[in-house]
């Protein structure tokens, strides 16, 4: 049997007993296969921690596991639909889900070159009976 020192003995126990939280800037530098790995490799852990639950222990690590997953799933998200918005930016119509939300009168609003349009009787009336223009006197 090996012989522990305290510090041994410590990292034994964090080691066993923590799961590391997983840092979203650190996914954001890898590729979709590795985020799929890692996606898996934390889905098991949960599910460890969940039969660990039911034997008796470990039922604080259960929401820092949940977090984790969600964590994955969100750079998972939000990168796809980066690529997508990419793609689509040249295109002339976007999907409703990555066109902007603002607010629905906003949304409804004219264009500023829909506003600039005038009528034919608009632009007669102003070919004919243009602004007048006054000279003040200081």
């Amino acid at each position: 049997m090996e012989k522990h020192t305290p510090i041994s003995i410590r990292l034994y126990w964090w080691t066993t007993l923590h799961t590391a939280a997983v840092k979203a800037h650190e996914l954001r530098n890898k590729n979709k296969a590795e985020l799929v790995k890692i996606l898996d490799e934390q889905k098991q852990q949960l599910a460890n921690i969940r039969v660990q639950k039911v034997a008796g222990g470990r039922s604080q690590e259960i929401g820092e596991a949940r977090k984790n997953v969600a964590r994955v799933l969100t750079v998972i998200n939000q990168t796809q639909r980066e690529q997508l918005r990419l793609f689509y930016q040249k295109k002339r119509f976007t999907p409703l889900d990555l066109r902007v939300k603002k607010t629905r009168a906003m949304r409804r609003a004219l264009t500023p070159f829909e506003k600039s349009k005038k009528t034919v009787r608009e632009q007669k009336k102003l070919a004919h009976f243009p602004l007048r223009k006054y000279a003040v006197k200081a």
